[in-house]
């Protein structure tokens, strides 16, 4: 006797259709999405990153004054609602230079890592690729610039330049790339070994091609973890570089800089290095949340 088929049971074969299409369609990137959007904080963090973004982008429309603006009549003035973080010593509204400083701080802290990771991810991808000889040649030149304090480096190397942003950025990115080197060798070396490698050596595969397209997108997943701690490693060091008069000088509106020029006022108006300091400690604190979520949700022990 033939088994009927009931609207229960075409039921069932629709939703398990629906479940088979949803797996099929499942990948590492989505995987990865949706255990980082069940990570409050790393939520938090990337929210506070895309603001910053947003607020650098429309500056000028945001900030009420200019960058420059002296009014030597309203100097030091406590936060009020003219002025919602008080005026600096010169008369310039501090809540316009904190807006204007998210398009130096934030940029140059991004640009001084994606040189570093561009000049230590050539060399570590030689280096792990080659092996042998060349590998140690590379890394032992690693060791010994790793040697000395990356924050010293690039004193030395930007007192030797002089002050400006370009030189700023140099310091700071080749006194970082030996770490970022180390980062991205460590990475190609976990997935050269694999046996997609040996296939596509199997098959001819260039070198160009084993590691452009099967090893540095598969170790991604660490490099872009590392990459995002570097950021807010290179926000610290840009801005302690201008602390001391080495990096970007006033009056250009950088955090570091502005809290530079306002420490003698610390006991008369401490919020002058209030607002500065809490833009970097938000930056870097958002920055190290979302880094930390990345970490977790690309970990491949947790898929």
């Amino acid at each position: 006797m033939a088994k009927l088929y009931t609207p229960a049971m075409a039921a069932i074969d629709k939703k398990k259709a629906r479940l088979k299409g949803k797996v099929q369609k499942s990948s590492p990137g989505r995987e990865a999405w949706k255990r980082l959007r069940r990570n409050k904080l790393a939520i938090a963090g990337l929210v506070i990153l895309i603001i910053l973004v947003l607020i650098a982008v429309f500056a000028p429309f945001i900030a009420p004054e200019g960058i420059d603006n002296q009014v030597l009549t309203r100097r030091l003035q406590p936060p009020s609602s003219e002025h919602i973080m008080g005026t600096d010593e010169f008369g310039r509204d501090i809540f316009s230079r904190i807006i204007y400083g998210t398009q130096i701080s934030f940029p140059v802290g991004l640009i001084c890592t994606v040189i570093a990771f561009a000049l230590g991810g050539v060399l570590a991808s030689i280096a792990a690729f080659k092996g042998g000889r060349v590998d140690n040649v590379i890394m032992r030149f690693m060791d010994i610039f790793q040697s000395i304090p990356p924050l010293l480096f690039a004193i030395a190397i930007a007192a030797s330049l002089g002050n400006g942003i370009v030189n700023l950025v140099l310091a700071i990115s080749l006194s970082t790339m030996p770490a970022r080197s180390r980062v991205i060798r460590a990475a190609i070396l976990t997935v050269k070994s694999n046996d997609y490698i040996e296939s596509a050596r199997a098959i001819g595969a260039s070198s160009t091609r084993q590691l452009l397209k099967y090893m540095l997108p598969n170790a991604m997943g660490p490099i872009l973890t590392a990459f995002t701690f570097s950021v807010a490693t290179a926000i610290l060091t840009v801005s302690s570089m201008s602390y001391i008069g080495l990096g970007i000088t006033p009056p250009t509106p950088e955090w570091g800089s502005m809290l530079s020029s306002s420490k003698a006022l610390l006991r008369t108006a401490p919020y002058t290095l209030y607002f500065p300091g809490l833009m970097i400690m938000i930056t870097v604190l958002a920055l190290n949340l979302f880094g930390d979520g990345l970490r977790d949700a690309l970990d491949p022990r947790l898929k």
